[in-house]
């Protein structure tokens, strides 16, 4: 049996690792609130999730609970959290400031109209304006009875503007409907797409199905996208999750369909296989990922990170990979579970602004076998964040 004193060395040793695979140095201090005083965290439980061999360990904590599948996460600029719940068409507001022992209060901010639910469609993804503090504008993904859109949103007023569609005519289906968007580096906005059960559409570079799209934040195509329009890359599956590294470069994952997973280093004007292929193809007409697992040990969509090393959350895994970074933009080493099977099915990894990880479960989707408290939001804290246990 482990001694007490040798569990604790583990435990902080591993989260040593966590934080250094996580960030390291860019886990910094968190910034005051508008009064100058640090902002007022729950403390996290000292409960190490390592139940697999060879799984990781961390100390999480549940930051809220009795969602019903959350699917989109934002951070504003004074540090709550913006949350998409796909099956109700909520948007929601957690402001972790004002956590308690229960963790943080969750407010109703509005109700998206015109959303069609069903199967995996819905409100899904969502990303706050870099000009936020000016324009008070987010961007969400979302599906209607014909098609997948983006739509702009206007928050702070008494009542808030409807919202104001910019990118509409996306494929929808009843699975395979993408969803993921976020704002890049160079301030353009990307758009993860699924082939919305039609792997032609995703080939035909007419199609917005199965794509990677970047636009301006007035969606209109960006001007030097490969071919003018709209697309930045093509080929994929079922793209949900997007996010970069400290060079610059994008990298999403692709649900496959049947035989792999994918985390692929995105390139403008790349071709990257499906449905001609799943995993490598080793064909120079198509662009191989870097990163492939089975689908039963993955499923993995939401995708965050930090400099050097990604963090994407898995469905049908049930766990999150830690990919470590090389300065070309590979992988070093294979990829680290963490929190396998502890708490079912996860969907969306954001680094939030006081250096820790919030990760949501997506157990009320209908694939999953949700518990009394479900779907949650966990917070992951590496060693040297805020409320580090160490």
């Amino acid at each position: 049996m482990t001694s007490a004193p040798k569990a604790a060395g583990r435990l902080a040793a591993v989260l040593a690792l966590a934080a250094a695979l996580l960030g390291g140095c860019s886990f910094g201090p968190p910034p005051p609130d508008q009064n100058g005083a640090p902002p007022k965290l729950p403390s996290p439980s000292a409960s190490p999730s390592g139940a697999q061999s060879g799984d990781a360990q961390a100390a999480v904590e549940v930051i809220a609970k009795h969602l019903a599948v959350p699917w989109g996460l934002a951070f504003l600029p004074d540090g709550s959290a913006l949350v998409t719940e796909r099956d109700s068409n909520r948007l929601l507001k957690i402001t972790p400031a004002s956590a308690g022992p229960d963790g943080a209060p969750v407010s109703e901010v509005l109700t998206v109209p015109g959303v069609a639910n069903g199967g995996e469609g819905g409100l899904l993804g969502i990303a706050v304006s870099p000009d936020y503090k000016t324009n008070q504008t987010v961007f969400v993904y979302y599906s209607t009875a014909t098609d997948n859109r983006v739509a702009t949103l206007t928050l702070g007023g008494a009542s808030p503007a409807p919202a104001a569609p910019i990118v509409t005519g996306i494929p929808h289906a009843a699975a395979a409907n993408g969803g993921r968007i976020a704002f890049g580096p160079d301030g353009n906005l990307y758009i993860g797409t699924g082939d919305a059960g039609n792997g032609a559409q995703a080939a035909d570079p007419k199609n917005l199905a199965g794509k990677v799209l970047r636009v301006t934040p007035d969606g209109k195509p960006v001007p030097d996208n490969p071919g003018g329009g709209p697309v930045y890359a093509s080929g994929f599956h079922d793209v949900q999750g997007l996010t970069w590294d400290a060079n610059k470069r994008l990298y999403a994952t692709d649900l496959g369909g049947t035989t792999w997973d994918e985390l692929n280093l995105v390139q403008p004007g790349k071709d990257y296989g499906w449905p001609g292929h799943e995993g490598n193809a080793n064909d120079p007409k198509y662009t191989d990922p870097v990163v492939t697992w089975k689908p039963d040990e993955a499923g993995c969509a939401g995708l965050g990170g930090s400099a050097s090393v990604l963090v994407t959350a898995c469905l049908t895994g049930t766990r999150l990979y830690l990919v470590q970074l090389t300065e070309a933009g590979g992988t070093l080493g294979a990829p680290q579970p963490l929190l396998t099977k502890k708490f079912g099915r996860l969907r969306t990894v954001m680094s939030a602004p006081d250096g820790s990880v919030w990760v949501t479960t997506s157990n009320k989707d209908g694939k999953g076998t949700p518990t009394p408290d479900d779907d949650q939001i966990l917070r992951i804290v590496p060693e040297g964040s805020a409320g580090s246990l160490t």
